[in-house]
């Protein structure tokens, strides 16, 4: 599906990142809009693992390739091929909107690589912050406005969740149960299915043969309803197929993935 990007490459959707501050923004203003026309290329999304039960309903769930696999919600199963916006980046109907989207252009990162603290950066090539006359203050005055300290809040959630996520893929790899995932599609009317792959999926059998210490332990470390949400996410791969070939984006069997190298880039 796909490779991984270099170490110092930023994450997806972000185009720059300049810390948020007081002197050089102190009139800037961030604001909503229902376009994303970025998000019509983006088909697969980082997603935590506190997402699970509420985005396996719409998206299927997998994992990335590499030595540090990250879970992904797929909105596409060709690179740049996003069902569930339009070109615009528009809603085409409700969904699930994975954290990662609803933080952008916002990310906490670390300005200064020999420190350990996180500042609140943002993407100034986004057109979501900047000067506009309409929207909601950065500053009041010297200090945060209400909109920042929300924000501030939202992006350390987000840090605290992908903590958790990292620790789920370091337990999940310590299974053995991590394979090279494939998926394989068919309409009746189509005379060779198309076959996708790319990604790493949970060894639905391997997973059922599980008894006794080990099964205990993954109830135990709250693994176990996490890989049931991945596999019964699965299915979900099929409507996207279909959405797809609706909307005539497929079904032809392109590599799925650009994958971020963690769970909170």
């Amino acid at each position: 599906m796909a490779s991984q990007p270099p170490a110092n490459a930023l994450p997806l959707m972000y185009n720059e990142l300049t810390p948020l501050s007081t002197q050089a923004h102190a009139n800037w203003k961030t604001r909503t809009t229902e376009d994303a026309p970025f998000l019509a290329k983006v088909h697969a999304v980082p997603i935590l693992i506190d997402e699970f039960i509420s985005a396996q309903r719409f998206f299927p769930i997998v994992f990335s390739l590499g030595d540090a696999p990250v879970p992904l919600a797929l909105m596409g199963l060709n690179e740049g091929v996003n069902v569930f916006v339009n070109d615009k980046g528009v809603l085409l109907n409700p969904t699930y909107v994975p954290a990662y989207l609803r933080r952008y252009p916002f990310m906490l990162a670390r300005v200064d690589q020999s420190g350990d603290s996180l500042s609140l950066c943002f993407d100034p090539s986004s057109n979501l912050v900047g000067e506009y006359d309409e929207g909601r203050p950065l500053f009041d005055g010297d200090k945060p406005s209400e909109a920042t300290e929300g924000i501030m809040k939202f992006c350390e959630e987000f840090e605290m969740g992908a903590q958790r996520t990292n620790a789920f893929m370091e337990e999940l790899g310590k299974t053995g149960l991590l394979i090279d995932g494939e998926v394989s599609l068919q309409l009746n009317d189509q005379t060779q299915p198309s076959i996708y792959r790319g990604f790493k999926m949970v060894d639905e059998a391997k997973f059922r043969e599980l008894k006794g210490d080990a099964l205990r332990k993954m109830n135990q470390n709250g693994i176990l309803p996490l890989i049931t949400a991945h596999l019964f996410s699965l299915a979900m791969t099929r409507d996207i197929y279909l959405r797809q070939i609706e909307q005539g984006k497929g079904p032809a069997p392109l590599p799925m993935a650009a994958q971020p190298e963690t769970a909170n880039a």
